[in-house]
């Protein structure tokens, strides 16, 4: 299927503050090729985002962040939510770009090296959001200290840990936040393809 299969009969804005909320009334074409009857879906629009993994494949340690998110408040775990790098790409700027400045904002690390993992929907059934993910090489020997920008009202903690205390966090439940997920499990699959393409001296001859 494709667009021509979408028929929007009407668009509005419902909210408009730090977030916008649109309010859509369309139908869209059956998998019998029939037309669906008019249905009303609100989208919250946030804009597109990208994420990073800070990796540092020679003590094989990794980067976590810990931050305040009030959409967890009432979590089992609390509002206090294990990340990965992230932040919002503004009009004109590339992922790369965004990750590699939101590295040395919230987390005081330079990204040497960017290997692209996915580039996913956060939650389609409500919201345009997409997320650019990344693993990136890091030196974590002087990592750590609280971090962010202060005039976002940010209130950043770095966590350095093994690569297996991670692993641990992610199956204990410790870590619930979909793009750190993701991005783990990604690195417990291809670690030792990472540490390989990172550490191996590239040819001279």
């Amino acid at each position: 299927m494709t667009n021509t299969d979408v028929e929007i009969l009407e668009k509005k804005v419902c909210f408009e503050g730090f977030f916008r909320l649109e309010c859509y009334r369309l139908r869209h074409r059956l998998f019998n090729g029939n037309w669906s009857q008019p249905v009303v879906r609100e989208i919250f629009e946030r804009g597109h985002a990208a994420a990073v993994l800070p990796y540092d494949p020679i003590r094989n340690e990794i980067i976590l962040i810990e931050q305040f998110r009030v959409g967890a408040l009432a979590a089992s775990g609390g509002p206090w939510l294990l990340e990965i790098v992230a932040g919002m790409i503004d009009p004109g700027e590339t992922a790369v770009e965004v990750v590699t400045r939101e590295s040395l904002e919230e987390a005081n690390c330079s990204i040497s090296d960017l290997i692209p993992l996915y580039d996913f929907l956060v939650s389609p059934g409500g919201t345009t959001e997409r997320i650019a993910l990344f693993c990136g090489r890091v030196d974590t020997s002087q990592a750590g200290g609280i971090y962010g920008a202060s005039e976002e009202g940010e209130d950043i903690k770095v966590h350095v840990v093994t690569l297996d205390v991670a692993l641990e966090l992610l199956q204990s439940g410790g870590i619930n936040s979909a793009s750190a997920i993701i991005a783990l499990q990604w690195l417990a699959l291809n670690h030792s393809y990472v540490k390989t393409l990172w550490l191996t001296a590239p040819d001279d001859t």
